[in-house]
């Protein structure tokens, strides 16, 4: 049987090239906000590129916000990609503070150009990853990727978990580490993007779709 991966629609961000790079792996990709195609998808991926106040204001006008829960109560694999990933923690400062989903503990704060000389936001292009404080990646959506391995940020803002056990990859910008890939049991985020970035990106979608039952 076909897998198949819902891409929820909540009109944030050009999801063409998520939906391109998971038909390339051989899934089928639907792009929806229907209650009974996610609920019924065997993953389910939360893009999204913009601010995190505007992005849960979209989740609740869809109607996603529940939808979203219910699925990830249901043990199948659930992504969050770039301001998806953002969207999982508690809160965020962006534009004053807004509650996100909850659904890992911690915060979203900007990234620090303060005492960088020369360093803008947003941070764009080709970064490194390397593992995070407790984390090691055989058997997690990073399985089989070489510390180091660059993949493509476009984003001003960060996660900060509140568990250390939950980040699963760190970046730098400048001389700070933030942290870029987070999992907790069936919840997975990047703050890169896995669909940009070339055969590594891939190889992420691939450990995805490796872990539908």
């Amino acid at each position: 049987m076909n897998k198949k991966i819902a891409v929820l629609d909540y009109g944030i961000g050009n999801v063409r090239s998520q939906l391109n790079a998971l038909k390339y792996l051989g899934v089928e990709a639907i792009l929806t906000a229907d209650q009974k195609e996610i609920l019924n998808a065997d993953a389910v991926i939360l893009p999204g590129v913009g601010a995190f106040k505007h992005g849960m204001e979209n989740l609740e006008k869809h109607g996603l916000t529940p939808l979203i829960k219910e699925f990830i109560a249901t043990g199948r694999p659930f992504l969050g990609i770039c301001l998806g990933m953002q969207l999982l923690f508690e809160e965020s400062d962006e534009f004053g503070n807004s509650n996100g989903l909850g659904l890992i503990k911690g915060k979203i704060r900007k990234l620090d150009t303060e005492n960088e000389i020369g360093l803008k936001l947003p941070h764009i292009g080709w970064t490194g990853i390397e593992p995070g404080p407790q984390k090691d990646w055989t058997g997690t959506i990073l399985n089989g990727i070489a510390p180091g391995t660059s993949y493509y940020f476009v984003h001003s803002y960060a996660a900060i978990p509140a568990e250390q056990s939950e980040i699963l990859a760190t970046s730098q910008f400048g001389n700070q580490s933030f942290c870029c890939a987070v999992e907790k049991d069936n919840i997975f985020g990047t703050q890169f993007h896995p669909e940009k970035s070339g055969e590594m990106g891939l190889e992420i979608l691939k450990n995805l779709i490796e872990k539908i039952k």
